[in-house]
């Protein structure tokens, strides 16, 4: 079982709404986000020693055995804390998201999240939900990448869309963050950081999770040595 107190988070204090939203934009479309230097490791049950996870080992392991490490498959853990059910609480550097169960429980899923420069953390909401959503990538990601530029104007749902089977828009105070939670066509990217800011799934995980979740769900990420730009 997986324990964390985090009684204390219902104390922190917000930031102003309009300076947080401005810091938000200024950091992702100045791309000045601090790095995010934590890499992952799992525990090798064989030589009984942790061992860097990375995305070759990754590629590895899925191809061997169809499915992610058991430390990222979801599942009940025991999980303490102040927040409400139905709160989204996401640790960032673990690379697990939790959501709130009555009770002292939640579920744990396994997440991929921003890589190198790409971290964040915050206090935001769930602000709309989408089924096989639509990927626009944002103006950023067109200027330098090629293949992102030919879906400027949106590339339709579907099993090639990068932002997977389902997807949960993060607002910050009413907005749009740009950021979401949302699932991949990449599941074995699942324990690394990979992402260009938004928390990934496998798509099993994103539809689960999207079935339980309301639009207004508080949602707390943390993560160490990142952009900080609300309420932490």
């Amino acid at each position: 079982m997986d324990q964390m107190t985090l009684f204390q988070i219902s104390k922190w204090k917000m930031a102003k709404p309009a300076a947080a939203a401005a810091t938000l934009i200024a950091c992702v479309m100045a791309g000045a986000a601090m790095a995010q230097t934590f890499g992952t490791q799992i525990y090798d049950h064989v030589n009984k020693r942790w061992v860097p996870y990375t995305p070759q080992a990754a590629v590895r392991y899925y191809r061997a055995h169809g499915k992610t490490p058991e430390e990222f498959q979801r599942q009940l853990v025991t999980f303490r804390t102040a927040e409400k059910p139905g709160t989204i609480i996401i640790d960032g550097d673990r690379h697990f998201l939790y959501l709130v169960l009555p009770n002292f429980q939640a579920i744990r899923y396994g997440i991929g999240v921003g890589r190198d420069g790409f971290g964040w953390a915050g206090i935001v909401e769930v602000g709309q939900k989408r089924e096989w959503p639509t990927w626009t990538p944002p103006a950023e990601m067109i200027a330098r990448d090629p293949e992102a530029a030919k879906w400027k104007n949106g590339m339709p749902g579907g099993e090639d869309n990068p932002l997977g089977a389902r997807a949960m828009y993060l607002y910050v105070d009413g907005r749009d963050s740009i950021y979401r939670i949302h699932g991949t066509t990449e599941p074995w990217s699942i324990g690394l950081n990979i992402s260009s800011g938004c928390i990934r799934m496998n798509n099993e995980d994103v539809i689960d999770l999207y079935e339980r979740v309301e639009v207004g769900a508080k949602v707390i990420v943390l993560m160490q040595g990142a952009a900080l730009y609300k309420g932490v």
